[in-house]
């Protein structure tokens, strides 16, 4: 079967975001009264996807959702940005994602999460979706559901043919079998710390630990630093491309959108430079605005943005 070179298959979670901006983030047994409250769709799977459909990727959801009103926002968002949702499955019995977010007045966030179905997607769900992998590019994964699925999953993609970004997030340990089969990674500081042990600071950290991580057998990594840029070592690059100055509102998924953006800029045939260049500009992008999906911007705004 003829692979699509727009398709990127998003395989991870769905959350409605619950968020409360501000001034400060409260200290552990602070009581602190909050400002402005927003009720939206998020999970670091969902965000993701919709990043790249916004972006102009052909763009397949694969997740679990609860049988509740959450789950029907969270599809009719999904849907209204064109994304196929045909193996977005509905657990009866259980509550779908939650996530707790508090935004400070610097954009800086903290997180909470209750995963809900997201944490009963199984084998046979990703069986019943994989014919879908034989036209697709790009699979994307992160962590918000069971590690042995997402390896699954990548094992599945592979095995069609298709490359793979895992975005490891939230932080956890991974086998070394797993990691041996990713084509290419992109934690952040904190999240490269636990893979690697190493403390990253500077780019002489973040080349330690990027190492580190092609020595498991990971061709491509992409070290997100925040406002330092994004380190990249794969593809004959080993530099730092630097984040944009913009003033940041909410942080909240500036992540996603830079995974969902590089998702998209890869499955449309475009070289890694040029698509951590873009990932970059979209993410830059939606720090400055709230909330998680509706800060994640059209392929217009990153095309007509100066920072």
């Amino acid at each position: 079967m003829m692979k699509n070179s727009n398709k990127v298959i998003v395989m991870g979670s769905s959350n409605t975001d619950m968020v409360i901006q501000s001034g400060h983030l409260p200290k552990p047994g602070e009581t602190i009264l909050g400002g402005r409250f927003e009720m939206v769709n998020g999970g670091k799977g969902a965000n993701q996807a919709v990043a790249a459909a916004r972006l102009g990727a052909s763009t397949t959801f694969i997740g679990k959702m609860g049988n509740d009103v959450f789950a029907q926002q969270a599809l009719k968002g999904l849907q209204e940005d064109g994304i196929d949702t045909e193996f977005t499955s509905i657990k009866e019995g259980s509550a779908s994602g939650i996530a707790l977010i508090m935004v400070d007045e610097a954009g800086e966030n903290c997180i909470s999460v209750a995963s809900g179905a997201n944490a009963e997607i199984s084998k046979e769900d990703i069986d019943e979706a994989s014919a879908s992998f034989e036209t697709g590019n790009i699979l994307l994964t992160q962590l918000e559901v069971p590690v042995d699925i997402v390896h699954f999953t990548i094992q599945k993609a592979k095995k069609a043919g298709m490359s793979n970004i895992l975005n490891p997030a939230p932080a956890a340990a991974l086998p070394d079998e797993m990691l041996s089969q990713v084509d290419i990674i992109t934690p952040n500081q904190s999240e490269a710390e636990l893979l690697t042990g190493v403390n990253v600071t500077d780019l002489l950290s973040a080349k330690k630990a990027a190492s580190f991580l092609r020595d498991k057998g990971i061709n491509t990594i992409i070290l997100t630093m925040g406002k330092q840029g994004a380190y990249v070592l794969g593809e004959g690059m080993d530099e730092i491309i630097p984040a944009l100055d913009v003033v940041a509102k909410d942080t909240t998924a500036a992540g996603d959108t830079f995974n969902g953006a590089l998702a998209c800029s890869l499955a449309a045939n475009n070289d890694l430079r040029s698509a951590v260049e873009f990932a970059t500009k979209a993410a830059a992008i939606s720090v400055t605005r709230f909330g998680a999906q509706p800060s994640c911007p059209s392929l217009d705004d990153v095309l007509t943005f100066n920072s």
